[in-house]
């Protein structure tokens, strides 16, 4: 659910180099002392001095923490059984709690949790931080600096899909910051209910957002209710881009501008990637002079996307059977992997099952 987001002037080298974020404590203006009180810890971003941005669907919410976390490190991340080792720290047992998230610090290296305390709706909201020799060390809530951006018009608490399960968890399916904004995917209440809204940071009011509308090939069928599953900030052509992917596994390219000013989007759809499959986290990288993108995915791995000529790609708008656009490889050796962010330049860091445990591990960039 991420890349952790320079400024537009970086991102020429967002391929290239570790992330920019701009002034050193720019920040943490407008962040203060206090009770940070979620409803739902969900998807995690970073910006700029340690700050970690949380999603909290529960509540329809962006939360900016200060971490405090602004000693610089290098050392890889890696503990096995996180998920027994997290439970116990919290004084629970495994299936007492559940990893929702994961992000790199890149200033520290340290990984972050969004931890479930609980189950079901009286579930708390915990933030966990592990460390390079694997402490793992809960962000204390009940007195740091935060500030919050309420989401207008977001999916009803109520809402339900067609098989009868609640839609409120997808009022925020991924988030990222970037030069200066937070861009936020999820659900609205509205008509066309896909949506990807732009909040300023630090915060103002969240807008309505815009509604998106994507051709999916697989389906055969224009679609604006399907939200963006994850998604990540790109420059395609020179301008920046948001690139995003769905369910059944449409990859779609949305410029930034147009999300700033538009209150409908039709998205450009580069890839089919095969269906029956829900795509879990992506990254970008560079590596020999070449840039990919690895995307982990419910049922067909790790994928290693050849991104090298996407404004080339023509856009898919017919009928695709299978797989159509950009080129890709699937990392076999990559297993079971359900969140990964980038460590730095070389090295990502992945949450993966492995049994019936949940590892982190760093990674050599394959």
């Amino acid at each position: 659910m991420k890349i952790r987001k320079p400024s537009v002037l970086a991102l020429t080298f967002l391929l290239a180099a570790p992330m920019c974020f701009g002034a050193a404590g720019d920040a943490l203006k407008g962040l203060q002392p206090g009770s940070a009180k979620l409803e739902s810890a969900g998807v995690l971003a970073f910006g700029p001095d340690g700050v970690l941005f949380v999603g909290d669907s529960q509540a329809g919410a962006i939360w900016a923490l200060d971490t405090g976390d602004r000693q610089s490190g290098s050392a890889a991340v890696s503990l096995e059984s996180v998920d027994a080792k997290a439970a116990a720290a919290l004084g629970l047992t495994p299936d007492r709690i559940l990893i929702n998230d994961m992000a790199v610090n890149p200033i520290s290296k340290k990984a972050y949790l969004s931890v479930s305390r609980g189950l079901g709706p009286d579930a708390a909201a915990v933030i966990l931080s592990v460390d390079s020799s694997g402490k793992i060390a809960e962000l204390s809530l009940s007195n740091i600096p935060h500030a919050v951006s309420k989401l207008p018009n977001i999916v009803a608490a109520d809402a339900k899909d067609q098989r009868g399960n609640s839609l409120r968890a997808e009022a925020i399916t991924d988030l990222a910051y970037l030069d200066g904004k937070v861009f936020v995917a999820g659900l609205s209440n509205e008509e066309f209910a896909s949506n990807l809204r732009t909040i300023k940071f630090p915060f103002d009011n969240a807008g309505q957002g815009a509604s998106v509308e994507i051709y999916h090939g697989n389906h055969g069928r224009w679609e604006t209710r399907s939200p963006v599953r994850t998604f990540s900030p790109y420059e395609i052509g020179e301008q920046p881009q948001l690139l995003a992917a769905y369910t059944c596994t449409p990859l779609v390219q949305f410029p930034v501008d147009q999300l700033e000013t538009e209150t409908k989007v039709v998205g450009k759809t580069i890839a089919e990637l095969g269906n029956r499959n829900r795509p879990l986290d992506m990254i970008s990288y560079s590596k020999a002079g070449k840039k990919y993108i690895l995307m982990a995915n419910s049922a067909r791995g790790v994928m290693k996307l050849d991104a090298n000529s996407l404004e080339d790609q023509s856009p898919i708008t017919a009928p695709v059977e299978d797989k159509q656009g950009v080129t890709y490889e699937t990392i076999d050796a990559l297993e079971g992997v359900m969140q990964l962010d980038q460590l730095d330049d070389s090295r990502a860091v992945i949450l993966a099952k492995n049994g019936d445990r949940l590892d982190l591990r760093t990674i050599a960039l394959p």
